[in-house]
């Protein structure tokens, strides 16, 4: 029996960099203590942020864009920000939202549950003016799944006598 000793090629190092790559950091905003939830609606999900500052800078960031840039509609905007106007604290928080799934206006009222959410963390207080409102319900209406042997939810097919 032959055993093969074929001499192994020494593979050639990457030329190291002399000084490292420095790390931009993607998410800015504000930094420091901040009040976070969770707002849902449909199949939408809102990770808010709030930081309490003495004066808002922007009217804060939505997945890295302005609020404004995001949502270009003014009716999804004045619904966003519709907890800080009816407590009064619409000059004292920046936030950063993260926000995914759905469409744009079940998006905008998933923000809004977040942002409700976070403003009670924040003063327990809150929490009265802001559930007489409706803005701490959850809205929990979902698509219906779709039923085997039917067209739709519940459209079934056509009959016919003959």
């Amino acid at each position: 029996m032959k055993i093969n000793t074929m001499p192994i090629k020494k593979s050639k190092k990457p030329a190291k960099l002399e000084k490292p790559l420095e790390k931009i950091s993607q998410e800015k905003g504000p930094t420091g203590k901040y009040f976070y939830s969770i707002g849902k609606r449909k199949t939408a999900v809102a990770q808010v942020r709030i930081y309490p500052v003495n004066k808002a800078i922007d009217d804060g960031s939505c997945n890295g864009k302005k609020i404004s840039d995001y949502f270009t509609i003014m009716r999804l905007r004045d619904l966003i920000k519709s907890p800080l106007v009816n407590t009064g604290n619409e000059e004292k928080f920046d936030m950063n939202i993260k926000v995914s799934g759905g469409g744009i206006n079940s998006q905008a009222e998933a923000i809004r549950l977040g942002i409700s959410r976070a403003l009670v963390k924040y003063e327990p207080s809150l929490r009265k003016q802001l559930k007489d409102l409706g803005f701490l319900t959850r809205d929990s209406r979902i698509v219906e799944r779709k039923k085997p042997g039917l067209k739709k939810a519940r459209r079934a097919p056509q009959w016919a006598k003959r």
